[in-house]
């Protein structure tokens, strides 16, 4: 069977970025990796994000095919796990059956909120996406802490449109721009926005 070791980084650690080979697929136990695709004009979406239980499909698709990463993977929370080095990955793949089916399973998962992203990004409408991100990242006291180009990456825009239409938020008095954040103001009209 393959040789696991333990691995752990810190928050704000580049796991992987575009043309790096892959060292291994991680099994996370603690912890978050948010991983990105920069355009050639330097825009950057948010394509997923990785928590325990959940696979990379950057590095799933690495290991499978043999090929580097096409993606860049950003720790946001301390990360804890085990890694099967790239060589016995796919043995451990056809050796265990309940690895090969938690990690397909997974998978399977994964490309549905790829789906999901799609869609969003073609067939609704920017407010509507920009709400479902504020919602989604606000913390317990309704404040999300980004910044206005961290916005723009969850919703695959441009830094200064999602500006425009924060300030059309808080015109409306949906939202409340502060210098570390933006509070939510009207929770249940962004769910309205959102769907």
């Amino acid at each position: 069977m393959s040789v696991v070791r333990k691995f752990s980084a810190p928050q704000g650690t580049t796991l992987f970025s575009p043309g790096q080979d892959c060292p291994g697929f991680l099994i996370l136990t603690k912890g978050c990796i948010k991983v990105t695709l920069t355009g050639s004009s330097g825009r950057e979406v948010v394509l997923y994000r990785v928590h325990p239980g959940e696979v990379c499909l950057q590095t799933f698709s690495c290991l499978i095919e043999d090929q580097s990463y096409a993606a860049e993977g950003i720790v946001e929370e301390d990360l804890e796990g085990d890694l099967i080095p790239a060589g016995q990955f796919r043995q451990q793949l056809d050796l265990d059956a309940e690895f090969r089916n938690d990690v397909l399973n997974s998978v399977a998962l994964r490309f549905t909120e790829y789906q999901q992203l799609i869609e969003d990004i073609a067939l609704t409408g920017f407010d509507a996406r920009l709400a479902k991100v504020l919602l989604r990242l606000a913390d317990q006291a309704g404040v999300v802490h980004a910044t206005h180009s961290a916005l723009a990456a969850e919703t695959a825009s441009g830094r200064a449109y999602v500006s425009r239409r924060l300030a059309e938020f808080a015109r409306r008095g949906l939202v409340e721009q502060l210098s570390d954040g933006i509070r939510i103001c009207k929770n249940h009209e962004l769910l309205q926005i959102s769907v």
